[in-house]
């Protein structure tokens, strides 16, 4: 039996910028990292998340409430690439992050969406056994879709990752997960716009720099909620 490696928190700042703020952020980063591959030619890819939460909206509660710990379930594809789905699980203790994953067939997902679980049950995946298990006593079940488009960029010392996402739309309370036509409004007010933070053990200058706005302060964004509440 194999040892499990232990659960790896990372630092995690975000703030929501303009598009000012955009161009003058994307200028900086673009002249000290390097754009993440899967951004392709374009430099970027789109992003489609259908979120679990409970009857009482247990997730989008903790989230506005700042409960710590909290944590969130979600479906996720990338470029509308349907073979290529996965569970994820989003865990927050502060201002540390952690996510956990599991692949998932589309057929498995459909059934999923669908309040079809018992073949959760026989999961080799402890992700999928845990969602199973809350599925039952929590009730958790999908609520939204979330679309948004994400330019990521890569620094490997302090192994960071900073994310632009826009154009963040939200189906309402739509779970047609796979509908590529699917009918979506913006989240949000104007072109809101999310900067995301994530590294190890440290924050390069070069990084914070590139980053610095001298009217921004971090805040507890959340495409999830501001889906919920602005949609």
């Amino acid at each position: 039996m194999t040892k499990e490696s232990p659960v790896k928190f990372r630092h995690e700042l975000k703030h929501y910028i303009n598009i000012n703020d955009y161009y003058q952020i994307r200028q900086r980063l673009l002249a000290v990292t390097d754009l993440d591959c899967h951004a392709g030619e374009k430099g970027y890819y789109n992003i489609r998340s259908l979120y679990f939460d409970t009857p009482d909206d247990k997730a989008l509660r903790e989230k506005l409430n700042g409960i710590n710990p909290r944590e969130k379930f979600r479906l996720r594809y990338y470029n509308d690439a349907f073979d290529c789905v996965k569970l994820e699980k989003k865990s927050k203790v502060n201002n540390l992050g952690n996510k956990l994953s599991a692949p998932l067939t589309r057929e498995e997902c459909e059934k999923m969406i669908e309040g079809q679980t018992e073949w959760m049950r026989s999961s080799k995946h402890p992700l999928v056994l845990e969602l199973y298990a809350k599925m039952q006593y929590q009730l958790l079940r999908p609520k939204t879709v979330v679309d948004y488009i994400r330019e990521p960029y890569l620094y490997e010392p302090g192994n960071v990752r900073v994310t632009i996402d826009s154009d963040i739309r939200t189906g309402l309370h739509s779970k047609d997960f796979f509908n590529r036509e699917l009918p979506t409004i913006r989240s949000g007010v104007g072109d809101m716009i999310v900067l995301e933070v994530k590294y190890d053990e440290f924050l390069p200058d070069i990084i914070r720099n590139a980053i610095q706005l001298n009217n921004r302060r971090a805040a507890a964004c959340s495409k999830y909620a501001l889906s919920r509440l602005f949609g």
